[in-house]
């Protein structure tokens, strides 16, 4: 919601306590979504909830800067170069919903800025939010649906509950209750749910939900993972998004689904009735978009240096710069072929991946391949993994933060100031990350050398 002003914001605030009052719920949380796509929050009674929601809530601003272990890193823009000042939380009232597995809980997801109304241009959803604006300054609108993989664990070991790599099957669909809770407990906060699955790994899992038009897609995946984790915990398991949590194991995928559509007449940009067989231009300059600038994305596709571990042959990651129709090894896949449905199927990012970023970063990339029309590459013959023709990914997180850097036209579109937050924040990750000494090198080194 924008900052309070006029009788039309005050009538929506008191139409939305009004339902909170209705439905019983005594609890708000104001959620803000960090870097990383969880939600940082502040909870108020509900008798609180108008002035809060009119007056704003404040947050020490450095929150969105953050790095995954909560660290305060300096030369993030947020934090001594203003004074670790205050942001403030402003809500946005078409997220307003309960949080079924609470009892008398809602929540209402948040946009930020400073005293003065200037926003956190870093701030994930402000970064969607503004990719979501420049589509439509060129007459596009999106749908789009995040499909997540994701682990349940015993939360004391972190162990899988049963073996084998049984997919789909029935046995391990309904092995564990918490995945039926969770799956009922979405579906009572407004997430559009599809279908659930045990996925190829032991303890894996796959909940797949419907798309939704513009930024409530993105929202839909922020309440899906933070509702996952919640939901789990509170039936004394954990969920775990992580990339590849265990080295002999499956990794998790984001495979991030989106199509644009026209604003004026509705009808797909990617399909085209009286050409069905054929990709249509705004298609092909989108793929051709993300298969350019791709690189300079995977550091918000995979922000972590586990998740590189996940991007290898033959384990349906894509491990190369490609596309192909209904390819489950190219990192573009175009699923639908010929059909109304037909849309891309953007299969390189991390389960870990905040989902604000894998989708501003998704759609960065096609309106950099809208603007510069270059014509799309041929698709590989077989599968794209097994073409070394095609460029492989960056190798790890230091090299994707690197291409990152390197593309001009990528920084300028996504804004200076997220990637100087961005890129500073998971440089000092990096930093810890490579001063730890791993098991692995005790085990090998300590008593033979």
């Amino acid at each position: 919601m924008a900052e309070d002003s006029g009788q039309g914001a005050h009538d929506q605030i008191d139409d939305a306590l009004a339902r909170l009052e209705r439905d019983g719920i005594q609890h708000v949380r104001f959620e803000l979504p960090d870097m990383h796509g969880s939600a940082r929050s502040k909870q108020v009674p509900v008798e609180q909830f108008a002035a809060t929601a009119r007056a704003g809530l404040n947050m020490y601003g450095g929150i969105v800067a953050l790095d995954t272990a909560s660290h305060v890193i300096p030369g993030t823009l947020y934090n001594e170069e203003v004074k670790y000042k205050d942001q403030t939380l402003r809500p946005d009232l078409a997220t307003l919903a309960s949080v079924p597995w609470l009892d008398g809980m809602a929540k209402v997801i948040c946009d930020t800025a400073w005293e003065d109304g200037t926003p956190l241009h870093a701030a994930p959803r402000h970064v969607a939010r503004r990719m979501l604006e420049r589509a439509a300054d060129l007459g596009f609108g999106i749908q789009s649906a995040h499909e997540y993989e994701f682990y349940v664990l015993d939360r004391e070991t972190h162990q899988p509950f049963f073996g084998g790599v049984h997919i789909f099957n029935n046995l391990r669909n309904d092995h564990l209750p918490a995945i039926r809770e969770v799956v009922d407990g979405l579906r009572a906060a407004g997430i559009p749910m599809l279908t659930a699955n045990a996925e190829y790994a032991p303890s894996q899992y796959e909940l797949v939900y419907s798309h939704a038009e513009g930024l409530a897609g993105i929202d839909n995946a922020f309440t899906f993972k933070n509702g996952v984790k919640e939901i789990v915990q509170h039936a004394g398991l954990c969920a775990t998004f992580m990339g590849k949590p265990s080295a002999d194991s499956a990794g998790s995928g984001c495979h991030y689904h989106i199509s644009l559509f026209d604003r004026g007449s509705r009808r797909s940009a990617f399909y085209d009735p009286d050409n069905p067989g054929e990709m249509t231009a705004t298609l092909r300059h989108f793929v051709q978009g993300l298969l350019d600038h791709g690189a300079a994305c995977m550091a918000l596709f995979n922000p972590t240096p586990n998740c590189y571990r996940r991007l290898t042959p033959h384990t349906f990651a894509p491990s190369n710069v490609s596309w192909g129709e209904e390819d489950r090894s190219a990192m573009v896949r175009i699923k639908g072929p010929g059909t109304p449905g037909m849309h891309v199927e953007m299969r390189a990012s991390s389960a870990i991946s905040n989902p604000y970023l894998c989708a501003a970063g998704t759609l960065a990339c096609g309106l950099l391949g809208l603007s510069e029309q270059r014509a799309l590459v041929d698709q590989s013959e077989g599968p794209s993994e097994d073409d070394p023709s095609l460029a492989p990914f960056p190798a790890n997180l230091e090299a994707a933060l690197a291409a990152l850097a390197a593309d001009s036209a990528m920084v300028e579109l996504l804004g200076e100031e997220f990637v100087t937050v961005f890129t500073t924040m998971k440089r000092a990750e990096l930093a810890r990350f490579n001063a730890h000494v791993t098991q692995w090198e005790r085990d090998e080194y300590i008593e033979l050398y």
